[in-house]
Order: C-alpha cells, then structure tokens, then sequence
C-alpha cells in the first residue's frame, strides 16, 4: 500500500510500498537503489526494454553491472517493481482526488483525466521517480510484465495487485453509475488498457486510431469517456 505523512512546504509525502518479493534488497533503503530505480526509468523510456541492459544501467550510474544484481535477479524483476510502484501511486491520487465527490458522473471525469493526462500524475509531487518517464514506461512497456509464460506464477505472488486494486476502484465507479450493469470489472480493465493503446497509437501507428492527425489527449478522453457512458444502453 502507500502511506502519506504531512511535511512543511509541502502537501503529501508518499511512500509507496512494492511486493518485497519483487527485489533481492529494498532499493528504497540506499543511494544505490534509488538511482537504479530512478535513472532504471529513464533508460527504458528512452532505450525500450529490450534495448536496457543493466550493464548501460551501471555505466550510467556509475557502479558496477554485480551491484545492481545485488537488488533485481534480472530487468523484467525492476520492470514489474515499476509497473508495481506506477499502479499504487495511481491508486493513491484516485483515492485521493474522489474524496468528497459523490456524483458517479464527476467520478468518471476525474478517473479519465488521471488516465489521459500525463501532467496530473506528477502534479503531487516531483521528487524521485520521474513520474510522466514512468507513464510513458506503462503505456509502451507494462503488457510485456504480464504476458509471459510464467504469468500464472507471478499472479500467485502477487505481483500484479496493485494494477488489479486499481481496475477495482474503477469498476466500483461504473456500478455507481450503472449498478445493473454486468460487465462492470471487464470495462474496467478495457478502459485502462485502452487509453495506453489509444495513446501510444496516436504516437506511432496513427492509421489506428481517430486521433492520429490531432495527436489530442482530448480526442482520446472523448472516446473513453463515450465508452463507460454507453454502457447505461446495457442492462
């Protein structure tokens, strides 16, 4: 989970807490750690995961390659730590920004707005983790922690809670909206893999998508937005 505690100057410190099964030594707990995971970022973003070697990772950071192996048994262990990390941090400012709103209609606005616009995620805070690198890891790189062979093991671990909480308080808000509706958890999970999609399409395969030639986040927030509302049409 996360936990929040108040300091001067400024209004929430998150710590959010990633599976311990996930990493060989807490990089949250020294320097070393925290620059693998920060510089570790912005190296996928820019490079891709298949391009990022923990070898560039410690030329990078100046350490040794045996360093960081100290912390993660291979590259898709610190991938799933991020997608891990990404997805608590999402639950807190959902959790966090529905406070108090009580209409299911606003609800909706607010979960698409965190969804779409990259800018909200960083505006709570901006130390650490590079958090609009780290969207873009999860638009471009996140399907690749779950679609492997060994998906069934990492589930039982528990590995992919967090991503699943989140669908989950997603899919409480569409049965506010539509408490009859059926299909409440499956348009959850679509409308949080399908603004990745929308997006990275836009970016790069623009042929399939409406938004290609405005390369808008507006166009694609108008979409997932006319998704979840039709689902009233379906009892």
């Amino acid at each position: 989970m996360y936990t929040m505690t108040n300091l001067p100057e400024q209004a929430w410190d998150i710590k959010v807490d990633v599976n311990e099964k996930l990493f060989l030594r807490d990089p949250e707990h020294t320097e070393v750690g925290k620059k693998i995971l920060e510089k570790g970022v912005k190296m996928i973003d820019k490079l891709g995961l298949e391009d990022f070697t923990f070898k560039k990772l410690a030329t990078a950071i100046r350490t040794n390659e045996s360093s960081i192996y100290r912390y993660f048994e291979n590259k898709h262990r610190l991938l799933l730590y991020l997608f891990q990390w990404y997805w608590r941090w999402m639950e807190y400012q959902l959790v966090f920004s529905l406070q108090n709103v009580t209409d299911p209609l606003r609800k909706i606005d607010i979960i698409i707005d965190l969804l779409v616009q990259p800018e909200n995620i960083a505006k709570s805070d901006s130390r650490g983790l590079d958090k609009k690198a780290l969207h873009r890891v999860v638009i471009k790189e996140a399907s690749k922690a779950y679609l492997t062979h060994h998906v069934y093991e990492d589930n039982q671990k528990k590995f992919f809670k967090p991503y699943k909480d989140f669908c989950g308080q997603v899919a409480n808000v569409i049965l506010e909206y539509h408490p009859k509706y059926k299909f409440a958890r499956s348009l959850s999970s679509t409308i949080v893999e399908m603004s990745h999609y929308q997006y990275y399409f836009m970016k790069h395969l623009p042929s399939l998508t409406d938004f290609g030639e405005s390369k808008d986040e507006k166009g694609i927030r108008k979409f997932l937005e006319a998704l979840i509302l039709s689902c009233k049409a379906t009892i």
